[in-house]
């Protein structure tokens, strides 16, 4: 069994993710499509105080891009929106692994379940509105009028919304694209028709089919993992144990590895041999410094990030504010192969200000003059992005960065 030191794993997981290096040249689109289908899934949530998490978790990885090349893909069917980890896209090759997930082998879906008891409740109208959509063409749930003069969040969604929700998982429905990232739903055999035309989704006959392809490519897309983390990423299953591996192992599909630190043993794809070969010998270098989105596959596994990074994650902006210890929503700083802080941020579009509410470094970490360096370029690259290039710095911690940041931020805002 080969072995390799903690940072290399670290390395190894960064580079599966596409994380380990900077973008060697300007992204255009087939970059974010490749993007996606390098993680799997890209984990959407509608919070926009700075750039959507999926547009975030894409510019993390390929630096200034166009957004609306996300909304394109969709639009014209090559990628797909289902829920995976919580609501996601994914490549349209993927759709029938998904599919016969919910379907066949996810009976325990909390999505279907839910999908299931709304239909059941709402039978007369919830076929009313599938006729409508089968006749008139797609449609948004905001062209439906409340009854009930109630709003808010999901708990208070109007009727049709929660049949489109349900329609939607239990497979009638798919997402055609999106509207100001408000959903707009139309038959799925209409959609899947569409997406035909760029990708033949792989064949899902049974159990068995569907287990190992979320195994692998969980692993895959991990770069290095231990078994008990694999499921969680695409929410397929419990946690595993070593000896469910063994087969894949046995087979030459998965690589058995010992991470320095690690309690359990690692794995990795054949597929990443090379890379784990350079690991082995201690040649993966991180050069990458950029902030993350809280919903970032690198720390959505609370798990995970703390025994891989020594970073211990929550996402806050769901916790009621007087509890909060960081803030509404906090972006990891990944710097060259480590996480090294958290950064509390918004953007004010209107006045072309990215506001920096708090920036804290973990323990241990020395704000020395390469690392201030390298804080402002990741915090300026953002801001520019966003297109709020004023960047207004307020609290640090340690409290003796501020200054020294706030010289960096000023001299790359003249570069």
């Amino acid at each position: 069994m080969q072995r390799i030191g903690a940072q290399q794993a670290r390395n190894l997981h960064l580079a599966a993710q596409g994380l380990l290096t900077p973008p060697r040249r300007r992204a255009r689109k087939d970059d974010v499509f490749a993007a996606i289908a390098r993680m799997r899934v890209l984990q959407i949530d509608t919070i926009h105080v700075v750039a959507r998490s999926p547009y975030l978790v894409l510019y993390s990885r390929l630096g200034s891009y166009a957004p609306r090349w996300l909304d394109e893909l969709l639009e014209e069917g090559r990628i797909f929106e289902c829920w995976a980890h919580e609501a996601c896209f994914a490549p349209f090759v993927d759709h029938d692994l998904h599919r016969f997930h919910a379907d066949e082998g996810g009976r325990k879906h909390w999505s279907l379940r839910s999908a299931a008891r709304t239909r059941d409740a709402h039978a007369k109208a919830v076929t009313a509105l599938l006729e409508h959509i089968r006749a008139g063409g797609p449609v948004k749930a905001s062209e439906f009028e409340r009854k009930d003069g109630a709003g808010g969040g999901w708990w208070g969604w109007k009727d049709e919304k929660r049949w489109l929700e349900a329609l939607f998982a239990h497979g009638d429905l798919m997402i055609e694209r999106r509207e100001n990232f408000q959903r707009v739903y139309d038959l799925a055999e209409r959609v899947r028709a569409k997406a035909l035309r760029f990708a033949k989704p792989d064949p899902v006959g049974d159990e068995a089919t569907m287990r190992r392809a979320f195994v692998l490519g969980a692993v895959r897309a991990l770069g290095v993992t231990q078994a008990r983390w694999i499921n969680d990423y695409f929410r397929s299953g419990g946690k595993l144990r070593d000896a469910e591996l063994d087969p894949w192992v046995d087979a030459g599909e998965l690589l058995r590895v010992d991470v320095e630190g690690w309690d359990k043993p690692g794995y990795v794809h054949a597929a990443h041999a090379d890379l784990l070969a350079q690991a082995a010998r201690g040649r993966l270098r991180a050069t990458r410094s950029v902030l993350l989105s809280p919903f970032d596959p690198v720390v959505w596994d609370r798990e995970r990030a703390a025994t891989m990074f020594g970073f211990d994650y929550r996402i806050e902006c769901y916790v009621p504010a007087p509890k909060r210890r960081y803030g509404y929503y906090v972006l990891p700083i990944l710097h060259r192969g480590r996480l090294v802080g958290r950064l509390d941020a918004k953007a004010h579009r209107a006045e072309g200000v990215f506001e920096v509410k708090a920036l804290y470094l973990e323990p241990g970490i020395q704000a020395d003059e390469a690392l201030v360096a390298a804080l402002a370029a990741a915090i300026g690259d953002c801001a520019g992005w966003h297109a709020t290039p004023q960047v207004r710095l307020d609290r640090c911690d340690p409290k003796a960065l501020r200054t020294p940041l706030r010289a960096a931020l000023a001299a790359c805002a003249k570069a």
